[in-house]
């Protein structure tokens, strides 16, 4: 990150609210979503690796890229995917091409789980995001945030 040794462009009340309300958003859906997985004895991390790997060819992802996606560390995703080897809804395999690569693959197990908690993940987030804006807001929404993740997919693949 550049950094210039001049007075800081402070952030106005108007920008400072913005920021806080993005913030406060982000964290309180989070916590929401989180807490309507817990019944199904997932965490938010465990879902996502779950779509992840239901939404890839062959039911299955190799571990580096699936670290790339889930934006966790090699190390934090190995032990995730422990946890869940562990209640069955993943296996790891070797990957035949790459013998250091390994692959997380969904089970039948996890796929019938992803199955059955799809449609509460998903009645969650219209009750807590979707359904509290306008179409038109969305809309906004979309067009408002889809250059800043632009931006910040191109500054990760700088680290």
């Amino acid at each position: 990150m550049e950094t210039d040794n001049a007075t800081p462009r402070w952030l106005t009340e108007d920008e400072q609210c913005a920021w806080r309300t993005y913030l406060a958003v982000n964290r309180l859906l989070t916590y929401q979503l989180e807490k309507d997985l817990q019944p199904f004895g997932l965490t938010y991390n465990d879902y996502e690796i779950l779509v992840n790997l239901s939404e890839s060819e062959g039911l299955r992802m190799r571990m580096s890229d699936l670290a790339t996606s889930t934006l966790q560390s090699k190390s934090r995703l190995s032990h995730q995917i422990t946890r869940m080897e562990n209640a069955g809804l993943v296996r790891r395999e070797n990957c035949e091409s790459d013998r250091r690569g390994l692959y997380a693959v969904l089970t039948d197990d996890g796929l019938a789980t992803m199955q059955k908690v799809a449609p509460h993940h998903v009645a969650s987030v219209r009750k807590h995001y979707i359904d509290l804006m306008t179409p038109e807001a969305l809309a906004a929404l979309r067009v408002t945030l889809g250059p800043i993740a632009e931006h910040l997919h191109t500054q990760r693949g700088k680290s």
